[in-house]
């Protein structure tokens, strides 16, 4: 039976502690499973493990979910997700639009403001535009100031950006259509996309944002949100959303699984966002509810994660 690591970070929230014990219970299925934090100890403790699952979205500042892929690959540990190079692109949304374009895949025009520097006044986006914060994840600093329309708005939307993080911030045009999340799973000769998942803001209260806002994900309004699997999507329009997402996984070298935010409009798909280590939280995480729309039990998401892994490393 494998010896296997299961990597969280050293604090949890509600919701990460939901989420370790259900991974636990779901690896316990097949596996010798235990629990090793990201901490001081973990260089130490983590050394005669088959394989880790790895958690761990924290760990510095500037360079989340980096640390513990980089010290498994370091080791010689083999481990479930995108290595280091590919969490580095992703937590950054400049370089992950980036590397998007130089693939030919469509995003949202933009642009990076980073501390010290200024609004172009001559920036050639259209509005209105949204400004975010360059590597938070969770709608962390959206709000609904975040979206603007006119220049005065935009330069205190990165201002307030720079003074709350002490991070560049991202201005980019915001599309104003449907919104579609995209699960993938690595299998053995391909990379599978669950259902597309819709997700349909309009029953919020009047006056609410029509986006995953920090108050929208985080605050209870989530409630008001309906979601769609699959998404009521043109079939050729279908198609192409999967297939971009596919050619996305490989561009930024993704591993096992990930999930991607799309808006779609005017019969044209556009990405906004890559997560390259979406948390597994049953019932509340995205990649959960598409897992369930494909006829996967939450323990069927685990374990093909983990199984992707072993077949990697030939284990």
């Amino acid at each position: 039976m494998l010896r296997v690591a299961l990597v969280c970070d050293s604090e949890l929230d509600e919701h990460k502690k939901e989420m370790l014990e259900s991974v636990r219970k779901a690896l316990e299925k097949k596996f010798s499973v235990t629990v090793v934090p990201f901490n001081e100890d973990f260089m130490r403790k983590i050394k005669g493990f088959d394989i880790a699952f790895n958690m761990a979205t924290g760990g510095g500042r500037d360079s989340r979910q980096v640390h513990v892929p980089a010290i498994l690959d370091l080791l010689s540990v083999p481990y479930t997700a995108a290595p280091a190079l590919a969490h580095a692109i992703c937590i950054d949304k400049g370089v992950t639009k980036a590397v998007l374009m130089s693939h030919g895949i469509s995003t949202a025009g933009f642009f990076v403001v980073h501390p010290g520097e200024k609004v172009p006044e001559d920036h050639g986006l259209n509005y209105p535009l949204i400004v975010k914060p360059l590597r938070e994840g969770s709608s962390k600093g959206l709000r609904k100031e975040s979206v603007v329309n006119d220049m005065d708005s935009l330069v205190k939307a990165v201002e307030w950006v720079h003074e709350t993080f002490n991070e560049g911030a991202l201005v980019e045009e915001f599309i104003e259509g449907t919104e579609v999340t995209v699960g993938l799973l690595e299998r053995e000769d391909a990379v599978e996309v669950l259902p597309l998942l819709e997700i349909d803001f309009s029953g919020l209260p009047e006056g609410v944002e029509r986006f995953y806002s920090d108050r929208v994900k985080n605050q209870g309004l989530d409630v008001y949100i309906k979601y769609i699997a699959p998404a009521r999507l043109p079939e050729d329009l279908y198609k192409k959303v999967e297939e971009a997402a596919r050619r996305a996984f490989k561009a930024l070298g993704l591993r096992d699984y990930a999930r991607m935010d799309f808006r779609i409009k005017d019969g044209r798909y556009y990405i906004l966002d890559v997560n390259s280590l979406p948390l597994l939280v049953p019932e509340y995480s995205d990649i959960t509810k598409m897992a369930k729309a494909a006829g996967m039990s939450y323990d069927d998401l685990v374990l093909s994660i983990i199984e992707s892994a072993i077949r990697r490393y030939g284990l």
